[in-house]
């Protein structure tokens, strides 16, 4: 495989590459971001994306531990009840980054855990233990999911599992087995996944759109419009690889602690949500989060509102439409150069006169129609009823109808039948009911 640094960036993936940038310096900071890249297959995701591994930066933990414990605070069964002292005595390793995958024939014990089988037919010393599973002993690290949407389609039980996971930051996870107490654990870990939605069974955010909001960031891939991209991939492949080894190809990457988010940037970020009708609070949160990752690989201490505008686009790809992503990239542009005032959005967020005339027309038209139909309808009711067309639905001129359309019927004109009524006895029944053998005779 390439190494990470080698693979030749154009166009198509930049996005993925920026996406990906951001989340390297996001697990510095011990905060995941989960990412999901869609494009054609063959474009590259899945190989950009594994490429990773020989780059993340090794992680500190306490020795031995498969839960990846941090040695100042640990949450594992095994450690977290220990004072620090002792868990100090036990000491600590370097360990590379976790990077793991779920495959889809991946059961739910596999992923979250399970009776360990070794401990508990030791003849020695057997004892009942929890084996953790692929999430537990990729805390701290990476999760690769290739294919997610066929996961999501084909094992729902296992999304329900990831919807926990990535619900929260920390996440959270629960170990269950028969005879064994309930195991719950915090799990920091960031869900990278892939997909092809143009193949069965479909884009993510049709099957299962819950999930397809837990992402911070979509990526829509691209393919290489510029020949001298692909040469660039071709001319590469003939080249003997060389290993980035120990993460040296990594610039420092400082804390976010040291960042800062101004009152005025966040407020210019609720006035987006608000005003641009946004549906989920998480959009909102992945905006600062991930426009204070892109101040810190700028090298800044503050956030500006270029920050917001060079990830607007992969926070909220998923969750609305282009036309409202050119609206608020518009909006902050403006703001950026000094043509508007945060509090004003009335040139930029939709509104009725915003509509085209075509389109009101339409409209119009259609509403004068229904008001028709109604109209005629009720003057074919004995009794007169008020059209709505203004001021609400007001009853009949006699009162007969009120606002819950229940009819009075001391206010109602009631018509009686013309003849008298007859009994069924008295009925004609040979008009009305033909037997058998009628319709025998009746044939020629």
């Amino acid at each position: 495989m390439k190494p990470y640094y080698e693979l030749v960036r154009h166009t198509g993936n930049q996005d993925l590459f920026r996406a990906l940038d951001l989340s390297i310096a996001a697990l510095h900071n011990e905060i995941p971001l989960h990412i999901h890249a869609e494009g054609l297959r063959g474009t590259g995701k899945t190989t950009i994306m594994r490429a990773v591994r020989n780059v993340l930066p090794p992680i500190i933990r306490v020795k031995g531990c498969k839960y990846n414990c941090h040695p100042n605070a640990p949450h594992c069964p095994e450690h977290r009840c220990l004072p620090l002292e002792e868990v100090k005595n036990i000491g600590t390793e370097i360990v590379p980054c976790p990077f793991l995958e779920i495959s889809h024939a991946a059961k739910v014990g596999t992923i979250v855990g399970s009776i360990d089988l070794g401990k508990l037919t030791n003849p020695q010393e057997a004892s009942a233990a929890i084996l953790p599973g692929t999430i537990p002993q990729a805390h701290r690290g990476i999760i690769f999911i290739d294919e997610i949407n066929r996961l999501a389609d084909t094992s729902p039980e296992l999304a329900d599992i990831l919807l926990d996971v990535m619900g929260t930051k920390p996440g959270h996870l629960q170990i269950e087995e028969a005879g064994m107490p309930i195991i719950e654990l915090p799990v920091s870990v960031s869900i990278w996944a892939a997909s092809n939605p143009d193949e069965e069974p479909g884009a993510l955010n049709r099957i299962r759109r819950q999930l397809s909001d837990r992402f911070d960031l979509s990526i829509n891939m691209g393919r290489p419009n510029n020949y001298l991209s692909v040469y660039s991939m071709l001319e590469k492949n003939n080249k003997k690889e060389t290993l980035i080894v120990d993460g040296q190809s990594i610039a420092p990457i400082g804390s976010l602690d040291q960042i800062v988010v101004e009152e005025r940037i966040r407020k210019i970020i609720a006035k987006v949500y608000v005003d641009f009708k946004l549906e989920s609070l998480r959009a909102v949160e992945t905006m600062e989060f991930a426009a204070s990752l892109s101040c810190l690989l700028a090298g800044r201490k503050t956030v500006e509102i270029a920050d917001i505008s060079s990830i607007l686009t992969l926070a909220l790809a998923h969750r609305i439409d282009g036309e409202t992503i050119a609206a608020i990239l518009k909006y902050l542009d403006d703001i950026k150069n000094g043509c508007l005032n945060p509090q004003c959005l009335t040139t930029y967020c939709t509104s009725e006169k915003e509509l085209d005339h075509p389109v009101k027309e339409q409209v119009d038209k259609q509403v004068t129609w229904w008001r028709f139909l109604i109209n005629m309808l009720c003057s074919k009711i004995r009794f007169p009823i008020k059209s709505k067309q203004r001021a609400g639905y007001a009853g009949t001129e006699n009162g007969a109808l009120s606002g819950s359309n229940i009819i009075d019927p001391t206010k109602a004109t009631i018509i009686a039948p013309p003849n008298k009524g007859l009994a069924l006895k008295e009925l004609p029944v040979e008009e009305f009911i033909i037997s058998e053998g009628n319709l025998n005779n009746d044939k020629p």
